[in-house]
């Protein structure tokens, strides 16, 4: 995602509310933005609108009430620092997809994918009690012991999750 802080409804809000002599505590100040450029627009604004940025995992403060040449440059050089990472969290996300694109090719054995919740006594079940028209899915659940989000997957796919019982030897 790269919508900016502002553009956010939470981040909107935040907008909104802060005045002069608010303080606004984060854990890290990469909690202000997606990427470099979001962080820093985010503290800059706030520091003009006299809102103090303070972060709980090292203590730094943020107020701009310097005026201190050197002062702001170190505290531009900690904002630089601190900023989020150049490798989104998408970015990780797709490098692991290719990692389990990979494993699936190579070895189709290995990766199994996520251990199924439930047995196949309890999947022989839930199709059971699917079968007859009567029952509801919160009974389902209840008599098999499932939740009802895993009775609505067995419902709606019973092919894949026969496929995962399977993988996993169950």
């Amino acid at each position: 995602m790269s919508t900016s802080l502002r553009n956010r409804d939470g981040g909107r809000r935040l907008f909104d509310m802060l005045r002069r002599g608010d303080v606004l505590v984060v854990r890290w100040v990469d909690r202000l933005g997606r990427n470099y450029q979001d962080v820093t627009d985010a503290i800059r604004e706030f520091m003009r609108r006299g809102v103090i940025v303070k972060t709980v995992i090292n203590g730094l403060t943020f107020d701009g009430a310097t005026t201190d040449a050197m002062q702001q440059a170190v505290r531009d050089a900690l904002i630089a620092f601190m900023r989020p990472p150049p490798s989104s969290s998408r970015g990780h996300e797709r490098a692991q997809r290719a990692g389990i694109d990979h494993a699936k090719e190579t070895e189709p054995t290995k990766f199994k994918g996520r251990k199924p919740e439930f047995t196949r006594a309890q999947f022989d079940a839930a199709r059971a009690l699917l079968s007859t028209e009567a029952a509801g899915m919160s009974k389902i659940a209840k008599e098999t012991g499932l939740k009802r989000q895993t009775v609505y997957r067995i419902k709606d796919d019973p092919a894949a999750a026969d496929a995962a019982l399977s993988a996993w030897g169950m």
